[in-house]
């Protein structure tokens, strides 16, 4: 197969809003040993990338600068020891960066077949959400069958995927949102109650569901306006997982006490900078339990809107709004 040199690309002259970003040219990237070249033919949207554009998320040294952590498309070349696809494979792939382009290089161990009757678009929906969503409420939080769970940001593209996988698994659910369209939604997708954050205080609506034991788990992407209250809500053993700071990152006099009491445990992670090896075993743990789901129609990726390539300054507006349920994805 014929590659071009050059390549489309979102280029990001300069941090900022939206309006910073633009169409430029460059290289088509060659792939390094253990990576694949994939021809993109979707790429999703991410609060990540809106991080990287404001300058608050620098990648890794020795990822692309090019913005962009999840693709869908085409295996068109291999770096050197790849053994587990082939050319012409269609592939979605958790990317290090460089997902805004015609052509991106990602890690083998970070890719997965479409799941069967899955095309770009909905494929690039999956990887930075079910790797997310998978490390931090199953492998860290450890979320088992009957246990109960709080979503905060129910209707992100990570809540979306974490009240499906939840329910999936057996887990009662609740989840938080901005408006009572948002908590239906939310309901719709398998959580017992969803919990206008506006109009309703999540702690007085978790103990009184709940008998006031609390839940298990939370899932919290909010970050220090809720950390209190989180511990409060929190059943005995319980975890508190944490997986972004919306809403700051820096909680101040904080009473710790319900941690000790209660045998809390506070949690959580960004998943870029986790190494090659243990990316490649939520790949491999979600290729097990998760893409069997997909393919039933069990779980799925939730899309408000797919977008032309031309149209990430709107894509990214739209994320920074909240209006939407669900993900945005990019189609080239």
């Amino acid at each position: 197969m014929s590659l071009p040199s050059t390549m489309r690309f979102v280029d990001l002259p300069s941090f900022g809003g939206p309006e910073v970003m633009r169409l430029g040219e460059t290289a088509v990237p060659t792939p390094r040993p253990g990576e694949i070249l994939v021809r993109v033919e979707a790429a999703g949207v991410n609060r990540p990338d809106v991080a990287q554009r404001q300058g608050t998320y620098p990648p890794p040294k020795d990822a692309s600068p090019i913005l962009g952590l999840e693709v869908a498309g085409e295996v068109v070349g291999f770096g050197d020891g790849v053994a587990e696809f082939e050319i012409g494979d269609r592939v979605c792939a958790l990317a290090n960066g460089g997902g805004y382009a015609e052509y991106c290089a990602v890690p083998a161990g970070q890719a997965l077949l479409f799941p069967k009757g899955y095309n770009a678009e909905k494929a690039a929906a999956l990887p930075e959400t079910f790797f997310t969503v998978w490390a931090n409420l199953f492998q860290m939080a450890g979320v088992t069958e009957g246990e109960t769970v709080l979503i905060h940001g129910g209707t992100s593209g990570i809540g979306t995927t974490a009240i499906q996988l939840a329910k999936a698994f057996g887990a009662e659910i609740y989840a938080t949102a901005g408006s009572d369209e948002k908590c239906k939604a939310c309901v719709d997708l398998g959580a017992k109650r969803g919990i206008n954050y506006r109009t309703e205080d999540f702690v007085e609506v978790i103990k009184a569901e709940t008998g006031k034991r609390g839940v298990d788990v939370v899932l919290d992407m909010v970050g220090a306006p809720y950390f209190q209250r989180n511990l409060s809500v929190l059943a005995k053993d319980g975890c508190l997982s944490i997986i972004a700071f919306l809403g700051g990152a820096v909680a101040e006099q904080v009473d710790l006490t319900q941690i000790m009491v209660k045998r809390l445990t506070v949690t959580g992670s960004t998943m870029r900078p986790r190494t090659a090896d243990e990316k490649r075993g939520i790949r491999d743990e979600l290729g097990a339990e998760v893409w069997p789901l997909l393919e039933k129609g069990t779980v799925g990726p939730v899309i408000h809107a797919v977008l032309p390539f031309d149209q990430v300054v709107e894509a990214h507006r739209l994320m920074e709004s909240s209006s939407h349920i669900g993900k945005m994805v990019l189609k080239l």
